[in-house]
């Protein structure tokens, strides 16, 4: 059963959000919140498989959420995914930053909304490649920090094909046919790969991956 939280200011979009989710067998909608500061403390409690966190909220905004829940080592196996009405803008790009799994637009349709959920539930990254290049030539222009180039430093060969893998969107079993491995070592690489750049999971992965030089950003 996927557990999800609910975080949005406005309480008809929760309500059409959960009418959708109340209909899935294997979905459960189990608290709401009209902020980030109530849906930090609900995380915590709950312990949700995903948040769905509106991005711009009172008293505490998304972002700001998104950061708290990714600073406890404890809600490591929440998934934040943020929803917005403004599609691909610096508020998206700040979020994943901050620890978001990826995000979703309010006016997806109803089975793209429900697939969505299910593959971060899963750990996969809602955030297609060409999504990130134009987010990564628009809003990066910051040099990495120490702690990003160490962890460079301490990739091999392997992981760092792995993450280039998964920046070009391919999932663990494509990654395995493509490095002629299997699976559960696909796998591996990258939990390493992800251990060592301090990335909270596969979005994070792949933002690091383009701001790092791994994988050139171009046009698209």
């Amino acid at each position: 059963m996927i557990r999800v939280l609910l975080v949005d200011d406005q309480p008809l979009i929760r309500s059409g959000f959960r009418a959708l989710l109340d209909l899935e067998d294997d979905i459960v909608v189990v608290a709401e919140a009209a902020d980030g500061s109530e849906a930090v403390a609900l995380v915590g409690k709950h312990l949700p498989d995903i948040a769905l966190i509106d991005i711009q909220m009172p008293i505490v905004d998304g972002i700001e959420a998104t950061r708290r829940i990714a600073a406890d080592p404890d809600l490591a196996g929440v998934h934040v995914v943020i929803l917005t009405n403004y599609g691909l803008d610096e508020y998206v790009f700040h979020a994943l930053r901050a620890g978001a799994a990826g995000f979703l637009v309010k006016d997806i349709q109803p089975e793209d909304f429900l697939h969505s959920i299910r593959v971060a539930a899963r750990g996969d990254a809602l955030l297609a490649p060409s999504i990130t290049r134009r987010l990564i030539n628009r809003y990066v222009a910051q040099p990495l920090d120490t702690g990003t180039r160490t962890g460079l430093d301490e990739l091999t060969n392997r992981e760092r094909e792995a993450v280039v893998l998964v920046a070009h969107g391919l999932s663990n079993d494509e990654i395995a046919e493509r490095l002629v491995i299997s699976p559960l070592t696909a796998k591996t690489h990258i939990n390493r790969a992800m251990t060592k750049l301090h990335a909270r999971d596969r979005a994070q992965l792949v933002v690091l991956a383009y701001e790092s030089g791994l994988v050139v950003p171009r046009n698209s």
